[in-house]
């Protein structure tokens, strides 16, 4: 047998016996992975949203039938019973008018209905306008359809006037076509601040 020959014998069992050692040498030093990975749910929140079917940053977006913008969204909603309605917490809204104007809405918790166009915004309700009106109450109901709101209770407020209350607010178009008006009724209380007009 020629010197070419043993090489080649040689070889062919040197090679798979280095191969076997390089291999076993990967799976020697290789770090060990970490398969508990945790996400960014517990058990106990997806078993909570599974039994109360729980959904998380719900988003409402539309139009009225005059074209205004419409968008109520919530950090996390439950769907409801039979004998109950959906429940929202950290309920926000906002109405875009078709002159540029927003009004905003803010709430502890509220519930939508898109079947019968309406929201409610309960607990520690904020309305902003663009116009520099910021009114508060407990207690606001919206369509959502139109512009249009009312407060059964009392409200708290500061305009470009200066403080006020009354006992109910509404706010809409007073005819069909019409621009938007916030309107306080049922004993209404101005403190007049002069110095806050001029600005």
């Amino acid at each position: 047998m020629d010197r070419y020959s043993r090489m080649v014998q040689f070889l062919k069992v040197l090679l798979p016996l280095a191969a076997i050692l390089l291999l076993s040498t990967v799976f020697l030093l290789s770090r060990s992975i970490e398969t508990n990975v945790s996400g960014p749910f517990t058990q106990q929140d997806i078993d909570e949203r599974l039994e109360g079917q729980l959904v998380t940053r719900p988003n409402y977006r539309g139009t009225t039938r005059k074209g205004e913008d419409v968008q109520v969204e919530a950090v996390l909603a439950s769907q409801g019973t039979a004998d109950s309605d959906p429940r929202a917490t950290e309920f926000r809204g906002r109405f875009g008018l078709l002159n540029g104007g927003v009004i905003t809405l803010d709430s502890n918790s509220g519930s939508i209905r898109p079947d019968k166009a309406t929201a409610t915004f309960t607990g520690d309700v904020v309305i902003t306008t663009t116009d520099g009106i910021r009114v508060t109450t407990d207690l606001l109901n919206t369509s959502l359809d139109e512009i249009r709101g009312d407060t059964p209770g009392q409200v708290q407020g500061t305009g470009p006037i200066g403080n006020f209350s009354a006992g109910r607010m509404t706010f809409g178009a007073e005819k069909d076509g019409g621009p938007v008006h916030i309107l306080f009724t049922d004993g209404v209380k101005l403190l007049y601040e002069p110095k806050k007009a001029e600005r």
